[in-house]
């Protein structure tokens, strides 16, 4: 059964970091490339991180600089390191593989884990 159970959120202070992290089952993790997708209230859900099996990374231009995607193919796990949190960070943050895992005709997502950055 696939599943994605994305953890490591909070409510931080801007400025602050937080390290998010997803474990996947289900799937081959390390055959994958693996995203981290975030969604604010009344936006569409964007991509902001992408790492490849063999560990090349992208980051959006939104977040380079300020958050690093990594990966530890032993414990099925993707994380994203954020650092510099700013207020328009503000969101809940999912993973996924490339292509997004589909459940039928639907893409299947974890519950996500949300990160608030206030003062």
């Amino acid at each position: 059964q696939v599943q994605l159970v994305e953890s490591g959120g909070g409510l931080v202070q801007p400025g602050g970091s937080l390290t998010l992290s997803c474990v996947a089952s289900g799937i081959i993790f390390s055959g994958n490339t693996m995203d981290w997708y975030r969604q604010a209230p009344g936006k569409q859900r964007e991509m902001v991180a992408r790492i490849t099996p063999g560990g090349t990374t992208y980051h959006a231009d939104s977040v380079r600089g300020r958050f690093a995607i990594s990966r530890d193919n032993a414990k099925n796990t993707v994380y994203l390191q954020m650092n510099n949190l700013k207020f328009e960070d503000t969101a809940v943050y999912y993973c996924n593989r490339v292509p997004p895992i589909s459940v039928g005709a639907e893409t299947y997502w974890g519950q996500g884990t949300q990160v608030t950055v206030s003062s």
